[in-house]
């Protein structure tokens, strides 16, 4: 646990990050004012640094640890499933989700705290978060090459997303408010970074991950570095100008996650306003309008062990996933939902 202080006015915020997920110490970067559309990336198509010849190949070496240290992500990409082992400083990728963790083969170590990967089972993104850099790979006979590497990445990028509808990689800088956005051709591996947005708002806030829903993006609430009020942005992601943003308590304002399953929505609280763990927790509601009155249910001690820090959840082929921080051998969980109700649930590493 690390903790990282911020004046907030004339008061002092007091912020508790674990994971990694701790804003530095420096003040928050970026653009003064929020743009809406893009930078010149559009225009340059920015290739980034090619990796070519012996560096790039990946050897897929078996992974050393036997345990996870603070796992971010759980991922299925194709028909392999992917783990972003967090202060392991690893990707680590296997066909079978019952393997055990040693028979698993290390997509990189090269990565610095990686959250997240992305991919559409040709070319893969992971977020080197503590590097401010997005790595490249690509899929080539059952290997993996490390194929391209771009810097300068805003601020911690935390949050990766491939998209099918749109056809786009989707990677957010946590502490800048910054989309950036990622595309290769059909029939080309070699990606481009297309465009980068400011999201109005979130410039000057610790925003951890985000959910595209149709033609919308919804991003958490996340930890005010200005004294604004925490909040759910919903925009379109055509184009991220907001929609509409839903107010949340303190007390759950520090979100890690967001998920919809039916007709509820699954949220992972990682700390309070203040940044106190303690408050970690999930939560579920039937609509966002009601988090502001505390109309939303706690479902963590429930269905869970609880007492840790749920992180990321996600959905993969109609099976629940959950990874979490401080509860040995319960990092990650497998759980359904049907009809309002929690079922299955099991830790699996």
């Amino acid at each position: 646990m690390q903790f990282r202080n911020y004046v907030i006015g004339a008061l002092f915020l007091t912020v508790l990050l674990f994971c990694g997920c701790g804003a530095k110490d420096t003040a928050v970067s970026g653009p003064a004012e929020a743009v809406t559309g893009s930078t010149e990336a559009e225009e340059s198509g920015s290739a980034g640094t090619m990796i070519s010849g012996p560096q790039a190949a990946v050897s897929g070496a078996l992974n050393s640890y036997d345990t996870l240290s603070v796992p971010t992500c759980i991922r299925k990409i194709g028909d392999t499933w992917f783990i972003a082992d967090c202060y392991h400083n690893q990707v680590i990728y296997s066909d079978d989700l019952s393997a055990p963790l040693s028979d698993w083969h290390v997509l990189t170590g090269d990565a610095v705290q990686p959250h997240t990967i992305a991919g559409d089972g040709t070319v893969y993104l992971v977020d080197d978060t503590e590097q401010n850099r997005v790595l490249i790979f690509v899929k080539k006979g059952g290997r993996f090459y490390h194929t391209q590497t771009f810097d300068d990445i805003g601020n911690r990028p935390h949050y990766s997303v491939y998209d099918p509808g749109t056809d786009t990689f989707y990677v957010l800088s946590s502490m800048t408010g910054q989309m950036y956005l990622f595309r290769h051709a059909q029939g080309d591996t070699q990606m481009k970074l297309t465009a980068v947005h400011t999201i109005a708002g979130m410039e000057k806030s610790y925003i951890r991950s985000f959910m595209v829903e149709g033609g919308d993006i919804y991003f958490v609430s996340g930890i005010p570095l200005d004294g604004s009020r925490p909040c759910i942005r919903r925009c379109r992601l055509s184009d991220f100008t907001l929609i509409k943003e839903y107010a949340v308590p303190d007390s759950i304002a520090g979100m890690a996650g967001l998920m919809k399953s039916g007709d509820d929505w699954y949220i992972t609280v990682s700390t309070d306003l203040a940044g106190s763990q303690d408050a970690a927790t999930i939560i579920r509601t039937k609509d966002l309008n009601l988090l502001s009155s505390g109309r939303y249910e706690d479902i963590y001690s429930r269905y869970f062990i609880g007492g840790g820090t749920p992180y990321y959840i996600a959905s993969e082929d109609g099976v629940c996933y959950l990874t979490e921080h401080r509860i040995p051998g319960h990092s990650i969980w497998k759980f359904k939902t049907q009809g309002g109700k929690v079922l299955d649930v099991r830790a699996l590493f």
